[in-house]
């Protein structure tokens, strides 16, 4: 028989909402650098993090990377995703193979730190015709293929004003007809509120087909001022955020959500009064949409 303790506890744990954890992804105070962003967040509460190529470049030219795993570890962090840097790794392009050496080194490095997934996003303005999605699933195949070597996951970001890859849809599309099990979608909701996306989308997400995702609102402005920078934190825009995230935790994806923000006023601002201040605005967002 089961302890009366385990018997009675059940039912509480049955009825417990699924949770999404909240982190901060290092352009969001890119102006403060690799250490000084990180031990910021730490102050703050934050515990997961999203460090970026540049920062952790412009940190080894005077440190090692086994010292920027330490700041980490140091600060009780733990890195959930690891932005590569490296672009046009998912539509054809004659850059292709050298974007995929610069991408397997950038493997190496994010893996050494400790990352479960690195993602690049899908910024191209170039023309393409239909059976470019073909091609392109060569593509995906060996980019997933190199981040298996390295016991990674790789996630393509689709991007508002991406030529190729824009919306949900042709995101979930070039997930199931690649069929790699390392290759996945990075769900940003700038991205997705402020393109040519539909809430109803999000319908026929499946279990673990968003591999990450990112958090940042939409400002009330006209659609067509908005840029890959124009972004707000999280409550403070128009997007109906309570109601995305409520869809992403029902259609399977209870992973970390990493705030990323562009725009002056959030890079250049003190880490820590503007990671307790996210985190606040997260947090009573986060209860709003019941996770």
């Amino acid at each position: 028989m089961l302890p009366r303790r385990t018997v009675l506890q059940t039912p509480l744990a049955l009825a417990a909402p699924p949770t999404m954890t909240l982190g901060m992804h290092q352009f969001t105070s890119v102006g403060a650098g690799y250490r000084q962003s990180l031990e910021g967040w730490a102050k703050a509460g934050i515990q997961h993090v999203e460090p970026v190529a540049p920062l952790l470049d412009e940190f080894l030219k005077t440190e090692t990377l086994a010292s920027a795993k330490r700041i980490l570890s140091d600060n009780g962090l733990t890195i959930v995703c690891g932005a590569v840097g490296v672009m046009n790794l998912w539509d054809p392009n004659p850059a292709f193979d050298a974007n995929l050496d610069a991408f397997k080194k950038r493997c190496e490095q994010f893996a050494a730190l400790g990352a479960p997934i690195v993602y690049s996003p899908c910024v191209t303005t170039a023309k393409f015709a239909l059976d470019d999605y073909a091609k392109s699933l060569d593509n995906i195949r060996r980019v997933a293929e190199v981040a298996r070597q390295f016991r990674l996951k790789v996630g393509a970001e689709f991007v508002r004003s991406s030529t190729f890859l824009a919306s949900l849809p042709t995101a979930l599309r070039l997930r199931r007809e690649a069929a790699h099990p390392n290759f996945g979608i990075v769900f940003d909701c700038y991205h997705f509120w402020s393109g040519p996306s539909r809430l109803e989308d999000m319908d026929s997400i499946r279990p673990h087909e968003i591999l990450h995702a990112h958090l940042n609102d939409t400002p009330d402005m006209p659609r067509e001022l908005l840029d890959l920078q124009s972004r707000v934190a999280p409550g403070d825009g128009v997007a109906p955020l309570s109601k995305i995230l409520r869809k992403l935790v029902d259609r399977g994806y209870t992973g970390p959500i990493t705030v990323e923000l562009f725009w002056p006023q959030f890079q250049q601002a003190d880490p820590f009064t503007l990671a307790k201040s996210i985190k606040a605005k997260s947090e009573a967002l986060f209860a709003q949409a019941g996770i």
